[in-house]
């Protein structure tokens, strides 16, 4: 009785697929904006799209439709009236062949009342594929045949300035044939097709699709590409011819033909919408009892001599032409009458290529650590680059964020593709290392940093041509892996860097140990005492006391001057900063001092000078920034910094709290955030080992 009920059960699901209420394997179709599923006439099964995508709105629009029998029509649509986004569905392909037929339909239907229809692109993957004008369609439908390579696959629309929001009804994805189209494709995977037509040649009535063709591809008929009055539209009731093409034509195709009837050619014209290489499919049975001889011309050029169509046969013959705007495809006859069954005419369409998926990985992780919605999706350099981003060809050059926080974050992640990084002053110390995956690196800028080592994996920088290193603490040799011509490296500003450590050595030792001056010894004749000798030594000792004295009064009084003068100066920038600034605190000195302990607890250093941990009397833990001599600022320089600072507010940047600007004294005073550096997380701190991070 078990197997009797599951034999039953068998025979009842095939039944039901035999009849076409299981779609094909592969067939996915998506409702935009539908909020249910249904079954259509063809027995397709189609799904709401919100699983696909999560941007966009839902609308449903009640239409007159002029191709159907009932007096109106309704059907959802999604649109996008967000420009900042990328709008784009993510539609699988696992259970489909090494190649998709993708159709989308776009209407407009008025469904805002503005009487205005959109225009706007759209892609798939990182390749254009469409302008969409819904004022001249509506409406709107597009074909693309796609090599797949992934998983799945991104189809997006695109805003274009003064062009309305995009809108979409449907999309499709159907498997096709295994090796149909490779002569248009060819065996680069860095090509697609788009229809521009797809005809069955001899079938006057309506379209053709699923289930007639199992593929699901929408042939039109053969209305108002030819003069009637020249061929005929013949058609016979056998399915004894069989497709013998990688495309696999369905036998109702291949079963009608157009026939040259009292002419010599019978030539179909095409109009193309864009100037762009297309490949030409021509499909020919043998369903008349004779063997017609034919010349083909493309564009009055002759493309194949006296080609002869076989009774009973299949055949066809592929053709790709660079640079159209107009096609004209003729049948010249030789013998007998000339005929075609089936024409395909697409555009070809370039892919770029894809950037790196460790690119977009570390683009995605800057993003999660800003905490901002970017927009980014999909690839950042095509169809279009994202926002902020710069790139060459599919490699990201630049990534350009006026934020310190994001320059170290690119230091870390984006240095490893760029072509440019600058990360100077950004308080970087220690070791100069993680240069292992940066071999597209050109100019490194690490300059006005504390770095005191070089580390290692310098000779992976083979493409550097430019390395600043000035203003550090580095000491000692330079890593030989950077003694080229071709790299320029600059060293001022540090104790001493050369390639060859003996110059080192010689001028460290001319630093400590000073040469010694041999001994000046007088001898004094006993037997010849002068009255006077002792005369010219008091002179000269008198002379040079009242000559030192002299120049210390001198000095003395330019010194005073001085200070009075930049007193002076800071007291009046004091005064405007109190004037213009109304955030941030002016401290003194004397209240500074008291709120470090006398700077006592050191908790980071740079090389602009030290930070230091203070309390506030109002108990606020702040960090103190004191400048060293050396790194001090002009009046007009820290004036400047100090207004920036103040003016600057963001959630993801330390809070400034003030500063404290007296002579030879250039002091900020920020929010002090417990939770250590970018660098302690990133790398861990001295007193742990390295983390090393998934992403």
């Amino acid at each position: 009785m078990g197997t009797g009920h599951f034999q039953f059960s068998l025979v009842v699901l095939c039944g039901f697929c035999a009849v076409g209420l299981c779609d094909p394997e592969g067939f996915l179709s998506l409702a935009c904006g539908g909020t249910r599923s249904y079954v259509d006439s063809l027995n397709i099964s189609w799904i709401p799209d919100g699983e696909y995508i999560t941007t966009g709105q839902t609308i449903s629009v009640s239409y007159v439709d002029s191709s159907s029998t009932s007096p109106t029509s309704n059907t959802s649509l999604r649109f996008f009236p967000d420009s900042s986004k990328r709008n784009c569905y993510q539609l699988p392909l696992k259970n489909t062949s090494s190649l998709a037929l993708i159709r989308t339909r776009f209407m407009y239907k008025n469904y805002d009342g503005k009487q205005k229809p959109p225009v706007f692109s759209v892609s798939l993957g990182t390749a254009i594929a469409s302008t969409v004008n819904l004022s001249s369609n509506d409406p709107w439908m597009e074909e693309l045949v796609w090599p797949l390579s992934k998983d799945s696959i991104s189809f997006c629309l695109h805003r274009i300035p003064n062009g309305g929001s995009p809108v979409i009804s449907t999309i499709e994805v159907r498997p096709l044939p295994e090796g149909a189209y490779r002569s248009g494709l060819g065996d680069s995977p860095n090509k697609s097709l788009r229809k521009a037509y797809r005809i069955d040649c001899g079938q006057t009535n309506d379209s053709l699709r699923y289930p007639l063709d199992p593929y699901d591809r929408i042939w039109d008929p053969d209305k108002s590409f030819s003069p009637f009055h020249v061929s005929t539209a013949f058609k016979i009731q056998s399915n004894s011819i069989l497709s013998g093409t990688a495309e696999d034509l369905p036998a109702a195709v291949l079963a009608t033909a157009r026939v040259l009837a009292r002419k010599d050619t019978l030539t179909y014209s095409f109009l193309l919408d864009t100037l762009a290489d297309y490949y030409i499919a021509l499909y020919f049975a043998g369903i008349l009892p004779i063997s017609p001889s034919f010349d083909i011309l493309i564009n009055g050029d002759i493309v194949w001599s006296n080609y002869t169509v076989e009774v009973s046969g299949a055949s066809a013959l592929y053709f790709t032409r660079k640079g159209l705007d107009s096609l004209n495809v003729t049948l010249r006859s030789t013998s007998f009458s000339p005929q075609v069954n089936a024409i395909e005419v697409y555009e070809v369409l370039d892919i770029p290529a894809e950037a790196s998926s460790t690119t977009v990985s570390a683009l995605q992780v800057i993003q999660q650590f800003i905490g901002l919605d970017l927009g980014w999706e999909d690839d950042p350099c095509s169809p279009f680059t994202w926002d902020h981003i710069t790139c060459h060809g599919s490699r990201v050059t630049s990534l350009v964020m006026y934020l310190s926080c994001i320059i170290l974050m690119v230091c870390y992640h984006i240095s490893r593709f760029c072509a440019y990084s600058d990360l100077h002053n950004t308080s970087l110390a220690g070791e100069i290392q993680n240069l292992g995956s940066l071999q597209n690196l050109e100019r490194l800028n690490l300059s006005f940093n504390g770095l005191a080592s070089f580390g290692a994996d310098w000779e992976t920088l083979v493409s550097l041509r430019v390395l600043n290193l000035e203003n550090n603490m580095l000491e000692g040799t330079l890593p030989q892996s950077l003694n080229r011509d071709s790299l320029n490296v600059r060293t001022s500003g540090n104790l001493c860097l050369s390639f060859s450590a003996i110059t080192c050595d010689d001028s460290n030792e001319a630093a400590s140990s000073p040469a010694m001056q041999a001994p000046q010894v007088t001898i004094v004749d006993k037997r010849k005492h002068p009255r006077n000798t002792r005369l010219p030594i008091i002179l000269g000792v008198v002379g040079g006391v009242l000559l030192a004295l002299l120049v210390i009064s001198l000095v003395a009084f330019i010194y005073k001057r001085t200070e009075r003068t930049e007193s002076a100066l800071t007291a009046r920038a004091a005064m405007d900063m109190k004037n213009w600034n109304a955030a941030a605190k002016i401290f003194s000195y004397k209240e500074i001092k008291s709120a470090t302990n006398n700077f006592k607890e050191v908790i980071g250093r740079g090389s602009f000078g030290a930070v230091y941990l203070g309390k506030l009397p109002d108990g606020k833990s702040v960090a103190v920034k004191v400048r060293f001599d050396k790194s001090q600022l002009g009046a007009d320089s820290f004036i400047n910094e100090v207004h920036l600072l103040s003016q600057v507010c963001h959630q993801n940047l330390v809070f400034f709290e003030g500063f404290c600007y007296e002579s030879q004294r250039q002091i900020l005073v920020y929010e002090y955030l417990p939770s250590g550096s970018l660098a302690d997380h990133l790398y861990g701190t001295s007193s742990k080992k390295s983390v090393s991070l998934s992403w």
